[in-house]
């Protein structure tokens, strides 16, 4: 197998070799393609395929990559990838001329190409392009993954997106849809009188949700700042300016670790409306995915792992004590003292801190007998106060909250309350947290001063929801891992 190794890179090396000799050739012909600064595109593949009525017998021009060739003496095939998928070009020496030809047989797999020639169709009846003129744009100097085995290896896809991109199209689709999804996220909100604002991503105070933050230094200032792990607490002052509908769409960092669910940098969309509740938050969360579903796939039934997911249906409504009740078997609303919350977690096998009161208890159990049996649309509501800093208390259940997160596959999809716009209720929860950080918390809020002042001026009732979108595009594109459907995921370097 060693022997095999090294004989397969000094092949490598060998075919490396020859692609760059023959750059060095064409730049002393005085064809360097490098050189060349456009090249006028009339006409994408797909487009010629779905018009081909319309084009048969006229001149189009597409550019694209040489993703296989077929040299047969005076005539020869190839095919050009573009971003709309690939087409056939039947190029013929007594046609572009001798010494085009002559170039053409030295192209390589993966070099660009633009081509301008007639759209027809050969005799197995497939749409093609038999070429006048075929022009090289720019020379690959690397060696594409062989063509039936493709790029396979994971961590290499996700390194070398670029090539993964190339050779899967598959993974092209993806990205395609993962920018339709966002932009009918918009057009939804937009024309339910949402406005997009933008926020700070460097903030002095890292708050709104439960995380532990990236730490760096300004250096003009002189002062410790963080990268926000959040939107919420600076669209919520903007509530507080009377801007009423806002949304933002963009990148969160939480300095956690790495699983198929998580990547330190990640997409969040937040959105805040006022004279709303959490219901009304409901009501938005579930036509909202059920349009971008239909409006990007065709279909609001989905599939998801093998698993059929139906989101035309009413998404189920449930408590966090009824769901805990459901499919644990304990009812905590019988459950007075955190010490009997502490004690029915022993029994159940749950690992609990000396911190955590009989809230971060019932939450336990959520995640220990609830999440996985989450796969269709439920709207989970009514969570603990304890692990909710930002949400209103409900009037007739003041140790719960008016929020809640929906769950579809099993994972938290959305995350929304009646927000918390009580100054002084408000400061008492930071406090709280506060006191968590103190004992060793990482992930705790901090007390945010100037939050709290924006507060006080008055914020009406608001209905709030975040909604992480990388999880949305992994739910429309049935992919298993966050990585699938970001471009560039973090990675450890391959230095250390």
């Amino acid at each position: 197998m060693a022997e095999e190794k090294i004989q397969a890179e000094q092949d490598l090396n060998e075919l490396l070799k020859i692609k760059r000799a023959k750059l060095t050739e064409l730049k002393e012909n005085g064809k360097d393609p490098f050189q060349i600064m456009k090249y006028d595109v009339t006409h994408h593949s797909a487009e010629v395929a779905a018009e081909f009525e319309q084009l048969e017998g006229k001149e189009v021009s597409i550019a694209g990559r040489i993703m296989s060739k077929r040299i047969m003496g005076k005539a020869s095939f190839c095919n050009i990838q573009d971003i709309k998928g690939n087409i056939q070009s039947y190029i013929r020496k007594d046609a572009i001329g001798e010494e085009e030809y002559a170039d053409f047989k030295k192209y390589d797999i993966g070099d660009i190409i633009g081509i301008t020639g007639e759209v027809f169709k050969t005799h197995t009846e497939e749409i093609s392009i038999k070429a006048t003129k075929v022009v090289l744009l720019t020379k690959s100097l690397q060696i594409l993954p062989e063509k039936f085995h493709g790029l396979k290896d994971t961590d290499t896809r996700y390194r070398q997106r670029y090539v993964d991109l190339i050779v899967n199209p598959e993974v092209k689709d993806t990205f395609v849809k993962r920018s339709l999804i966002i932009r009918e996220i918009r057009r939804y909100l937009d024309s339910k009188n949402f406005i997009e604002v933008e926020t700070p991503v460097l903030v002095p105070n890292a708050g709104g949700a439960a995380a532990r933050p990236f730490l760096t230094h300004h250096n003009a200032l002189d002062e410790d700042i963080h990268l926000r792990i959040s939107l919420e607490l600076y669209l919520k002052r903007l509530i507080v300016g009377g801007l009423e509908r806002v949304y933002e769409i963009g990148r969160v960092f939480r300095n956690e670790g790495l699983s198929v669910r998580h990547n330190p940098e990640f997409t969040l969309l937040e959105l805040y409306q006022a004279y709303t509740d959490y219901y009304g938050m409901m009501d938005l969360a579930e036509e909202l995915y059920r349009t971008v579903a239909k409006n990007v796939l065709g279909t609001t039934l989905i599939s998801y792992d093998g698993v059929e997911i139906d989101l035309s249906k009413p998404f189920e409504r449930m408590t966090m004590l009824e769901a805990v009740k459901k499919y644990s078997g304990v009812d905590f609303t019988q459950v007075t003292s955190e010490e009997e919350a502490k004690a029915l977690a022993k029994e159940h096998h749950i690992k609990y801190e000396d911190r955590h009161k009989k809230g971060d208890i019932i939450n336990l159990f959520f995640e220990e007998f609830v999440e996985e049996n989450l796969i269709q649309p439920t709207f989970i509501m009514d969570h603990p106060v304890e692990i909710s800093p930002l949400a209103k208390r409900k009037p007739d259940a003041p140790d719960f909250t008016e929020r809640f997160e929906l769950f579809i596959t099993k994972r938290e999809m959305a995350n929304a309350f009646s927000e918390l716009n009580d100054p002084i209720d408000q400061r008492g929860r930071f406090e709280a947290q506060e006191a968590l950080r103190a004992a060793g918390d990482e992930e705790a809020n901090s007390l945010d001063e100037d939050f709290l002042n924006a507060l006080e001026y008055g914020m009406p009732p608001t209905g709030g929801i975040g909604i992480g979108i990388d999880r949305l595009v992994m739910l429309l594109t049935d992919s298993a891992a966050i990585r699938d459907v970001l471009l560039f995921p973090t990675m450890k370097s391959l230095e250390k």
